[in-house]
């Protein structure tokens, strides 16, 4: 009697662990059918101002400096 009682335990967790197992998730890693495309529409202004002391400015239009 004790036999049939642990056999009845044994198979009981052996069909839990299957079931179990049954039920966990798997993960597949699959590359893409279509291919990535990244759209960048960037605009880039980029603005100098210099100003010239007018005194450093006749020197330059003169020619004696150079």
């Amino acid at each position: 009697m004790k036999t049939l009682h642990n056999s009845k335990v044994l198979l009981s967790v052996m069909l839990a662990c299957y079931a179990l197992v049954g039920c966990s998730p798997t993960v597949k890693i699959e590359p893409p059918d279509k291919p990535i495309v990244i759209n960048l529409n960037v605009k880039i202004e980029h603005e100098i101002k210099i100003k010239v002391d007018k005194e450093l400015d006749q020197l330059l239009s003169d020619d004696e400096l150079f």
